[in-house]
C-alpha cells in the first residue's frame, strides 16, 4: 500500500470511529481530510503513513498551499476546522496554531449587500421534477437550507404551528423549529403531503437516494437560470426582518443600526436572534450576512 493511502487510511479510520455531526458534516469533514493527506503525500512530499504522526511543520506546509490556491477565508477556515477536528481526535490538538497566528483572515460576514434572489413563474416552468419545485419553496417561504429541503417530509415535519426539522436534516445535526406564519406555508405543507400521501416518504423520491436527488436538483436549477438558490435563505430573512420591526433592514435599503434610536436597537437586536434562530444559526451576528449591519 501507497504512503498515501496508508495516511488515507489512518484518517478514515478515526472518522469511522468517531461520527460526530450530520450526515452533511461526516462528508465534507472526510473529503477535506482525504485531499488532505494527498496533498501532503504528493506535493509536499512527506511520507507520513499514519494521522498520529502529523506535526505542525505539515499544518504550517497545508495552510501557506491553501494561501496559493486564492481560497475564500470561509473556505480555508472549514478546512482547518477539520484539521483540526483530526488532531484533537489523535491528542495532537496542540499542534495547530490560532488562525491568527497562521495568518488566516477573519470572516468578513457584515456587508450591506442584498443577496436576496426571488425565482420568476418562468424559472419554475423549467423545472420538470415536482419534488425540486416543492424543495424551491421550501426554502423560500420557511428559510430553509438546500439540503433540509431535499429530505424534508411533511409528516413528520409539520407541528400545527411551527414545523420541526429533524436534525439528519440540518446543518451540524442541529434540530430546529420554524413558525408556521402564514397561509401560504401551511397551503404549501398541504400540497407537499397530498402529493407524497405516504407518511413515510420525504421529498426525496422512493427510488433515489439524497446525493442523486442532489445532483438532479442542481441540474434543474442550472437549466432554469437559477443562480445561487440560497438568496432565497435571505429573502426570507428580510421578511422576518420587516415583520418583526416594521422597517426595512439595511440591505434593502433601511436605516442601518448607526441611525436607529436606543428602542429601535432592541426592537433590531430581537429580529436579528429571531432570523438567526429561524435559519439554524448559533450566532446572532450571522444574522447581518442576510440582512446586513
Amino acid at each position: 500500500m501507497s504512503i498515501k493511502k496508508q495516511l488515507q487510511q489512518s484518517i478514515i479510520t478515526k472518522l469511522r470511529r468517531n461520527k460526530e455531526g450530520s450526515f452533511a458534516t461526516q462528508r465534507d469533514r472526510k473529503k477535506i481530510l482525504v485531499q488532505f493527506a494527498k496533498i501532503l503525500v504528493i506535493q509536499g512530499g512527506y511520507k507520513l503513513k499514519h494521522i498520529s504522526g502529523l506535526k505542525t511543520k505539515h499544518i504550517t506546509y497545508m495552510v501557506n498551499y491553501y494561501k496559493q490556491q486564492n481560497i475564500s477565508t470561509g473556505t480555508m477556515k472549514n478546512r482547518m476546522s477539520a484539521i483540526r477536528w483530526i488532531c484533537e481526535k489523535t491528542d495532537k490538538k496542540g499542534i495547530v496554531h490560532s488562525n491568527d497566528a497562521l495568518g488566516i483572515e477573519k470572516r468578513k460576514y457584515t456587508t450591506n449587500e442584498n443577496k436576496a434572489i426571488n425565482v420568476t413563474n418562468e424559472q419554475l416552468t423549467k423545472i420538470t421534477c415536482l419534488y425540486i419545485k416543492f424543495s424551491l419553496r421550501l426554502q423560500e417561504l420557511f428559510g430553509l437550507r438546500r439540503e433540509e429541503s431535499i429530505k424534508f417530509n411533511p409528516f413528520i415535519a409539520d407541528k400545527g404551528d411551527h414545523i420541526f426539522l429533524k436534525k439528519s436534516w440540518c446543518k451540524g445535526g442541529r434540530p430546529r423549529e420554524i413558525p408556521i406564519r402564514t397561509t401560504e406555508q401551511r397551503e404549501l405543507l398541504e400540497k407537499i403531503k397530498q402529493f407524497l400521501k405516504e407518511p413515510t416518504l420525504s421529498l426525496i423520491p422512493a427510488d433515489k437516494a439524497y446525493k442523486a436527488q442532489k445532483s438532479l436538483y442542481e441540474k434543474q436549477l442550472q437549466r432554469a437560470g437559477i443562480h445561487k438558490a440560497h438568496g432565497l435563505r435571505h429573502r426570507y430573512a428580510q421578511r422576518i426582518y420587516k415583520e418583526v420591526t416594521g422597517w426595512n433592514c439595511p440591505a434593502c435599503g433601511g436605516p442601518t443600526k448607526k441611525e436607529l434610536t436606543a428602542k429601535q436597537k432592541l426592537t433590531d437586536k430581537q429580529a436579528r436572534l429571531e432570523i438567526a434562530e429561524q435559519l439554524g444559526h448559533s450566532r446572532e451576528f450571522i444574522s447581518a450576512h442576510y440582512v446586513g449591519r
